[in-house]
């Protein structure tokens, strides 16, 4: 049974900072592709961040330079760090992985950024 778990959200005043955690189960974690989404009350699901099995990343253009998104392979973690926190960054965060014929989503950790 595969399972990814999110964890690490909560509220955060303007400026601040967390690290948004994902663990893996259930999938040979090194093979797939690893991405942060999120989704805003009234708006569709956005990309935030994405790595690939070999660690190149991509990042929206709304998170550059503040979010970092990396990978432990050894734990099937991955990570999002997030820094000048931004009363728009609020949503709920959700990571998937992306493997040659599977997606998989987890089930998403709310973060509220207050002003």
């Amino acid at each position: 049974q595969v399972q990814l778990v999110e964890s690490g959200g909560g509220l955060v005043q303007a400026g601040g900072s967390l690290r948004l955690t994902c663990a893996a189960s259930g999938i040979i974690f090194r093979l797939y592709r690893m991405g942060w989404y999120r989704q805003a009350p009234g708006k569709q699901r956005e990309l935030v961040a994405t790595i690939t099995s070999g660690g190149s990343t991509n990042y929206a253009n709304s998170v550059k330079g503040r979010f970092t998104i990396s990978r432990d392979n050894a734990e099937s973690t991955v990570y999002l760090q997030m820094s000048n926190l931004k009363p728009e960054d609020t949503a709920v965060y959700y990571c998937d992985a992306v493997g040659q014929a599977n997606v998989y989503w987890g089930q998403g950790t709310q973060v509220t950024v207050s002003s």
